[in-house]
């Protein structure tokens, strides 16, 4: 069957297969209607990375090449979908590493051709903004999305579905670089968000003074003059409490994140402030976000844990809406693993 020979779906019931590969997650799911999540699978290669101390791109999209067509076939499994598959393939196809992200793009293209549906290609940041969604379908917009990974910290004024605005980004680490690179000096192994989010609970944030770079800047950040500080901290006091140290650190990252947050929802008039990415998931950063909106009297959106980390079902709801508005995605276009939201 040709991709020609059958035309989108119209009306409800639209089932968009997503694959996501752009770093070290190998992931499928089934969306339905951009928010009905029929399934959501993840195959993480954190084991596999941890003993380098972080990601090996060549490792990664080996290690996608051999996971992607079980993932995929678990996916379609627990989604229900019938022989003739779903209504349209969805692939995240920038910004990453481009092997990995090549890996994923090209099954996509694959299995839309197949079965004879549309190939979307999504950009990997804007679909961690409709992870909020995901949950929260009735979100009223414009909301701030404080978009914080491995990879990017950013704050964007999501006016409504594909209209974003980014108001400030990472001018070096990103927060979760920064997370990885002071646990790896610490010696506390990868990856080093969840570590230090765990080691934090026993410390007392207030025990190491550390800078809040940029605090009153605009919306930019800057996290490797923190790095710095805590190395410098460590080395002049060595006897320092390690917990105290996670968080001290962690308290001075969630200050200046949730600061930037908080100035640009009143700025905007936002009726509320979002998380995504995979340092979302960091507890305190979830309670001072919340904390934070409740005392400016605006809403608070937390995806569950499980949609902040990298996964399928954001990449087949982003995908689901440029469909709508975009149509299909050229099979000629490939990896763009710089690829920026606006």
């Amino acid at each position: 069957m040709s991709r020609t020979e059958r035309s989108p779906k119209a009306g409800p019931g639209f089932r968009v297969l997503g694959i996501e590969t752009s770093c070290d997650e190998t992931a499928a799911a089934v969306v339905v209607d951009g928010h009905g999540v029929l399934s959501n699978v993840v195959s993480s290669q954190v084991d596999i990375h941890a003993r380098y101390g972080g990601v090996v791109p060549e490792i990664a999209s080996r290690a996608h090449v051999e996971l992607l067509n079980p993932v995929v076939a678990q996916a379609i499994v627990e989604a229900g979908l019938p022989d003739d598959g779903p209504d349209a393939v969805a692939a995240t196809y920038g910004p990453g590493l481009v092997g990995s992200l090549l890996v994923g793009i090209s099954a996509a293209k694959a299995m839309a051709m197949v079965w004879g549906v549309p190939f979307v290609g999504v950009n990997h940041l804007e679909a961690h903004l409709h992870a909020a969604l995901l949950e929260e379908p009735d979100l009223e917009m414009p909301v701030i999305v404080l978009l914080v990974s491995g990879g990017h910290t950013m704050v964007i004024n999501m006016r409504g579905i594909g209209d974003y605005e980014v108001l400030g980004s990472t001018l070096d680490d990103a927060a979760g670089e920064a997370f990885d690179k002071v646990a790896r000096f610490l010696g506390l192994g990868y990856p080093g968000g969840p570590i230090i989010d765990q080691l934090a609970t026993e410390g007392d944030p207030e025990a190491v003074r550390l800078p809040r770079a940029m605090l009153d800047d605009a919306y930019d950040f800057s996290f490797s003059g923190l790095k710095t500080a805590v190395v410098n901290s460590v080395r002049k006091q060595p006897d320092l409490d390690t917990a105290d140290v996670a968080a001290s650190f962690q308290a001075a990252v969630v200050d200046v994140l949730v600061a930037k947050a908080r100035k640009a929802a009143r700025e905007v008039g936002a009726t509320g402030i979002a998380i995504g990415g995979g340092v979302a998931a960091n507890s305190q950063l979830r309670e001072a976000v919340l904390d934070a909106a409740v005392d400016d009297g605006i809403q608070a959106f937390l995806p569950s844990r499980s949609m902040c980390t990298d996964n399928a079902a954001m990449v087949a709801a982003a995908g689901y809406y440029r469909l709508q508005s975009e149509g299909p995605t050229s099979l000629a276009v490939g990896a763009v693993p710089n690829l920026k939201l606006a």
